[in-house]
């Protein structure tokens, strides 16, 4: 059978066996007219005063007023350019109210990513804000003279943020609210943390005993000390309206919520619930993903594997496909491949021992290997393959799993799964085996119902 295969820049199906079981969530539709829809969650937002209010506040306490408007970086499709994006409409109602453009400043919310380049920069970001003379600047986490201490979290956080935003009179965050497999959603609060914190502050908010918490997880706010300790950052650090969007499978809006920090992110955590829990009928034998749009690099093809643990019966196969589009680094940092050739040399078990030993130190980015983690907790290391079209046989050691490209010459999405399923039938001697293909790769999340 032929499915739609989101990640293949040439938009072609993916062939999958006849007897495969596709899965996906049935988000609402996408809105008809976005730009007014948009413009009405400015005027009339959730639990919170319309945006030209609160501008023309500070505009007349303060004649120069300086305005952050947070965005998200390349790893989240927020529609920023072109035809509905939410950006313009918030920097015109600023300019209207009578901000200066160089008292307005774009801050990019890197978290612990690296700085995107200027070509990444104009790629997400609609070109009339480059004319109309505002600045667009990355955050960068392990500068210590661009960030302000604020103090300490009750849990004894570090709370270092961005000295842009910090010191700006009005503080707006943008985002996509969608399914995180630690925060519960992205959006609202996680703008700040991890968005604009220093990498120092990373170690407890993505320490292994939060990472590690059974409620730190995909659809889950309740008790989730994640979202807890990411909007105890926000909330130091002060926030005036925040603007997110929820996006169907083509990345067209189907609702804006804006206002209110916590008001708004519920509002919007509510709709992504209701529809990106996905009811299965069965665990099966091997589970086909993709890693969507987020899946720029390996270190981002982590959600794919974990939101796939649902589907996976214990001791299956499963086979991730991506499209690895970080042109830096096609498979995460330094300290990132530090901890995974751990994962990789030792096992799930081990790894979470050594993260929770009194003797580890803390390494950033190690909080994406204790993701990988469950995951081969149900199946073994080898029961893992996955491939990008740019991954090469060199890629393969000190990764989990096995790299497809150190078993074909194929850089055709079809091909090589066709040629894994093959593999995976020889390893299981012919018996028949049960596929599920989950169609929105990391964004819902199935379960037996």
């Amino acid at each position: 059978m032929h499915v739609h295969n989101p990640i293949d820049p040439a938009n072609k199906d993916l062939l999958l066996p006849d007897t495969t079981v596709c899965y996906g969530m049935s988000a609402p539709p996408a809105l008809s007219d976005p730009e007014a829809a948009i413009q009405k969650a400015l005027n009339a937002p959730i639990k919170s005063k319309p945006l030209s209010v609160i501008a023309k506040e500070k505009l007349d306490a303060n004649k120069d007023a300086t305005a952050v408007i947070v965005i998200s970086d390349n790893t989240r499709p927020v529609p920023y350019k072109g035809k509905g994006n939410i950006l313009v409409p918030i920097l015109t109602t600023l300019l209207e109210t009578g901000y200066k453009s160089r008292h307005i400043t774009v801050l990019i919310a890197t978290g612990t990513h690296r700085p995107m380049t200027t070509e990444e920069i104009e790629r997400i970001i609609d070109p009339w804000v480059f004319e109309s003379g505002i600045a667009v600047v990355n955050h960068d986490c392990k500068d210590e003279s661009i960030l302000t201490y604020l103090g300490k979290t009750e849990r004894g956080s570090e709370v270092k943020i961005n000295s842009s935003y910090v010191n700006a009179d009005l503080k707006i965050l943008t985002g996509l609210v969608e399914s995180h497999f630690m925060a519960g959603v992205s959006g609202g609060r996680k703008s700040v943390c991890p968005g604009l914190i220093s990498e120092h502050g990373t170690f407890l908010f993505h320490g292994a005993d939060l990472m590690g918490h059974p409620d730190s997880r995909d659809l889950n706010l309740e008790g989730n000390p994640v979202h807890e300790e990411s909007l105890a950052f926000a909330k130091m650090a002060g926030v005036d309206f925040i603007v997110n969007v929820t996006l169907d499978h083509k990345f067209a809006i189907t609702g804006v919520y804006a206002g209110d920090l916590e008001a708004a992110h519920l509002a919007a955590f509510e709709m992504v619930k209701g529809y990106a829990k996905v009811p299965i009928a069965e665990e099966a034998d091997i589970v086909i993903t993709h890693g969507g749009f987020v899946g720029i690099n390996h270190y981002q093809s982590a959600k794919a594997a974990f939101a796939s643990i649902g589907a996976l019966k214990k001791d299956g196969y499963l086979i991730s496909i991506a499209n690895f589009t970080d042109k830096k680094d096609i498979i995460g940092s330094i300290t990132y491949k530090t901890v995974l050739a751990i994962l990789s040399l030792c096992g799930a078990e081990a790894l979470i021992q050594v993260l929770h030993s009194k003797d580890w130190p803390f390494i950033p980015d190690q909080w994406q290997v204790q993701k990988w983690a469950p995951v081969f907790e149900k199946i073994p290391l080898d029961h893992y393959y996955y491939f990008a079209p740019q991954l090469t046989k060199a890629d393969g050691p000190g990764l989990p799993g096995i790299n497809a490209a150190t078993l074909t010459d194929s850089k055709e999405y079809s091909e090589v799964v066709k040629t894994l399923l093959q593999i995976i039938r020889e390893r299981e001697n012919g018996r028949a085996l049960k596929i599920i293909w989950l169609s929105d790769g990391p964004y819902s999340i199935p379960y037996v119902k």
